[in-house]
């Protein structure tokens, strides 16, 4: 199973899965994770996921924190 991570304006963000089963985390301090509180719709492709990300969550942009980025 692949697992990205993202930094969502400043929110760390894990998804796992593949298109049309994607799944997204939280993760927490402790190693351990919990489901986001939003769905990644089945058509989204692997390279899609940064715009997706940036276009639901764009809200939570500011000056400090502007961009959704792709974790190592």
């Amino acid at each position: 199973m692949r697992e990205l991570r993202f930094n969502v304006f400043g929110t760390l963000v894990t998804i796992t899965g593949a298109p049309g089963a994607w799944q997204a985390f939280h993760p927490g301090t402790d190693g351990k994770r919990r489901p986001a509180d939003f769905v990644i719709p089945h058509d989204i492709s692997e390279d899609g996921l940064l715009e997706y990300l940036a276009d639901l969550f764009h809200e939570d942009a500011t000056p400090r924190r502007p961009t959704v980025h792709r974790l190592p």
